[in-house]
């Protein structure tokens, strides 16, 4: 790892190796100790004065006109304070349309809180219900009495742009939402010439968060000074802000998002949904404290869902494994609205940018079509299409492998972009700044002992018992610049900030835009903050999520927290820094430049001697500045923002092994042990990268094998709870072995990418290929996922 050199010392030291750096280190979370006593702040602990809660009538439809509403029964139930219609609140709160500009072409219809004329799928509030307590409200809710007149649904994507199919959205003209076609080179050329040319249908079912602490939202309005308070379980505390303000008819300065503790995110919390909308114009209307707390079969039914993707995908192949094209044809169903503000179509265009990012074949073509349906909104999720193309990717490159007789090892190898040819471009158009393929490769063999997995799969398949490996190698978006949502006029911030200050004994107070979701920010904020200034950790306390008291900035969301909002955090600090000892020098009688920083202390650059305490410089700049010479003022408060300029992303990439058992007879698939080598650039905290890459791979094991949103022909979910939905459980996981290359971004001085979800990327094309890999003797492929007992059954042909 190279690092800039600390011009300013006369130590040499390079700025990441600070005397008592913490860059690097597995240092323990700050919030540790109060989360593991039951000691968290989630919403579901916020109770305030004369607060209401309210509870959703939802629509059992899937498309229907609301032909009118009886709420008299409803307003008489006890501890009622209000029956809302969503006519009724569109006087308080304007709709949306979930657009972005620079995807050209991408429509949806406007969408408000409440459904007015019509509900669009199973489980859209048509009506709102607030009392003293959630129970009465949920009695009273099942007294509100709404006359349906039942529309024709739509719900498979491969019909839906079907002339005989009807139109969601009359306005709209038809069902698609969203196309684009992208050409690189000339892959007909390409295809005809190669030896051979194989040709696949994947299939992605839908799948969705779960994440332990489900939405929720109270939102207080206080009339007197016309001000709204929303503490929310959100990734984008200032986005919220933005939005409320906007369809709330509120100044944004009149607008304070609070999120402290969040269970769990995914990329769940970080859209603005139509219940949590109602719930904050509920209280402008109302004029009071309204909460709403989803409960499981709401989460289920309205909590966004992923992926649900059909790609026909093909690939040319010479005898010698060079791969000479790509092409995907992808369409996604999305449900009835493009999700606001980030939409829905998002995905797609990941998927069509990612397919084949990591190999330096030339020639790509990829249509992606996205389209409406009725059943919940499809969007954003953790990895977004990530999962998608790396499956298609590379199970494409594991079938002309075994077309052409070719190692998979070997193809990969053969054909990964070098580690040596960066700077580049992909055929896809994506910059890639510094990439490790092939180091990541040959590290992944290392640790996988692939020839001692090749004989004991041998020696089991001696015996009947049939085993594969797999292997994916996959690309992953961090770090997203400007040119991500900026471009598209979305009111999404891709840069962050942090603002560092010492207080009058010494300490460090850091206030970040970076939203703490369970992932360590915190921990990681505190590392590169006491680095970059000089103070134990045990003296920098952070502060997140919270509009009012901290710099404006894009939250958490793209793995973006550290290698943005850290780099925020270690310009800050060094700022701080050189402010303190411009003053500590005033009072020593010393240049600045000869003085640093370390342990809390006032100390020599050059010979480390102490000098003088922290706590003593603050007493005399905050008690005493009449002491310090003319001219020397104190500024011991610095803020600094971040974002990336000269790369639209900082790419970080890896790969993964996999070693699955497939019991032919009843179809299960037993995960044996998993690898992954991840590379994020520079560590900051070694631990927590490792225990989110763990769990990015847990989140991409669970749908190939397991997580299935199922609906049938009427839009019904019929899985909608933890009895029937799978999701992966401590004894089903394997062993999880994760190791690292590091190419830090020349971007930042940390040189910090980001990693929460590169193991969520690769986890389920490994898991495929070695599924394949272990059927191989029976001459099946399985290439849709969930990878479900019954498909193994179905693709050996025994069901």
């Amino acid at each position: 790892m190279s690092a800039k050199l600390d011009t300013t010392g006369p130590t040499g030291l390079s700025e990441l190796d600070r005397p008592n750096s913490y860059i690097g280190r597995s240092v323990p979370r700050p919030n540790l100790t109060r989360l593991t006593q039951g000691r968290g702040q989630y919403v579901s602990d916020v109770v305030l004065p004369r607060m209401g809660h309210v509870a959703f009538v939802r629509s059992p439809h899937a498309h229907a006109r609301i032909v009118s509403i009886e709420t008299a029964a409803a307003k008489a139930a006890p501890g009622v304070i209000a029956v809302v219609t969503g006519r009724e609140l569109a006087g308080v709160c304007t709709p949306w349309i979930g657009v972005l500009t620079h995807l050209k072409g991408l429509k949806s219809a406007p969408q408000h809180p409440i459904a007015i004329e019509k509900a669009s799928w199973q489980g859209e509030a048509v009506a709102a219900v607030v009392a003293q307590t959630r129970a009465q409200a949920e009695d009273a809710a099942e007294l509100v009495a709404v006359d349906y007149e039942e529309l024709p649904v739509v719900t498979d994507m491969e019909t839906a742009l079907d002339p005989g199919t009807p139109v969601i959205h009359p306005e709209l003209g038809d069902n698609l939402a969203w196309e684009r076609l992208h050409v690189a080179g000339d892959p007909d050329a390409a295809f005809a010439s190669a030896d051979h040319v194989i040709e696949a249908t994947f299939g992605f079912g839908r799948h969705t968060g779960v994440t332990l602490e489900p939405r929720a939202v109270v939102a207080d309005y206080n009339a007197g000074d016309g001000r709204l308070t929303v503490y929310q379980a959100t990734q984008a505390p200032h986005m919220i802000q933005n939005i409320l303000a906007k369809h709330l008819d509120l100044p944004e300065s009149q607008v304070r998002v609070l999120c402290k503790d969040v269970g769990g995110s995914f990329g769940i919390k970080v859209h603005v949904y139509a219940d949590e909308v109602a719930t904050a114009a509920l209280s402008k209307l109302l004029r009071r404290p309204v909460k709403f707390v989803a409960d499981r079969i709401e989460s289920f039914v309205t909590d966004i869902h992923a992926r649900d993707h059909r790609v026909k995908g093909r690939i040319g192949v010479m005898n010698d494994g060079t791969i000479t094209a790509f092409e995907i044809d992808d369409l996604t169903g999305i449900g009835p609205y493009s999700m606001y503000p980030r939409t829905s179509a998002i995905e797609a265009n990941q998927v069509v940018n990612f397919t084949g990012g990591q190999y330096t074949c030339p020639n790509y073509r990829a249509l992606a079509r996205v389209v409406f349906q009725n059943k919940n909104v499809t969007c954003q999720y953790r990895a977004v299409g990530h999962p998608i193309a790396c499956s298609v990717t590379e199970g494409l490159v594991d079938l002309a492998a075994r077309r052409i007789g070719m190692d998979p090892v070997e193809i990969r190898r053969k054909n990964v972009i070098p580690d040596d040819a960066y700077p580049c471009q992909s055929s896809a158009g994506m910059k890639f700044e510094r990439l490790s393929h092939q180091a990541a490769l040959e590290k992944l063999l290392d640790m996988m002992d692939l020839e001692a997995l090749r004989a004991d799969q041998a020696e089991a398949r001696r015996r009947g018992i049939h085993r594969g490996i797999g292997i994916a190698s996959f690309i992953e978006v961090t770090n997203p610049s400007a040119a991500f949502y900026g471009v598209g006029g979305a009111r999404i911030s891709s840069q962050d900030g942090v603002t560092v200050r010492m207080d009058a004994q010494g300490s460090i107070h850091v206030a970040s835009s970076v939203t703490e979701q369970g992932q360590g920010a915190e921990a990681v904020t505190a590392q590169v903050v006491a680095t970059a200034f000089g103070v134990p950790i045990e003296r920098v306390r952070v502060v997140t999520g919270d509009t009012d008291n901290t710099p404006y900035g894009g939250g958490t969301w793209a793995s973006r927290a550290a290698g943005i909002g850290g780099e925020a955090a270690w310009q800050a600090g060094k700022v701080l820094r050189g402010n303190v000892l411009s003053v500590a020098g005033a009072i020593l009688q010393a240049q600045a430049e000869n003085l640093d920083i370390r342990d809390g202390l006032v100390v020599d650059a050059e010979t480390g001697r102490e000098r003088m305490p922290l706590d003593e410089v603050a007493r005399i700049a905050y008690f005493r500045p009449d002491t310090l010479p003319p001219g020397v003022q104190p500024e011991f408060v610095a803020t600094r923002h971040y974002v990336p300029k000269r790369y639209p992303f900082a790419f970080t990439n890896g790969i993964q092994g996999s070693y699955v058992e497939v019991d032919a007879e009843t179809g299960f698939i037993k995960l044996l042990k998993h690898w992954c080598v991840e590379d994020c650039g520079t560590i900051l905290n070694p631990q927590l990268v490792d225990e989110q890459v763990r769990g990015g791979i847990v989140q991409g094991l669970g749908p190939a094998l397991y997580e299935h949103c199922l609906y049938d022909e009427h839009g019904q979910l019929l899985n909608g709870n933890m009895a029937d939905y799978l999701v992966p459980m401590a004894f089903e996981m394997p062993d999880i072995e994760v190791g690292h290359v590091s190419t830090p971004t020349g971007e930042s001085e940390l040189g910090a990418k980001g990693a929460g979800e590169a193991g969520t990327a690769g986890a389920a094309a490994a898991v495929m290929n070695a599924v394949n890999d272990a059927l191989a003797p029976f001459g099946v492929v399985l290439t849709s996922i969930p990878m479900t007992p019954e498909r193994v059954l179905r693709a050996l042909g025994r069901v």
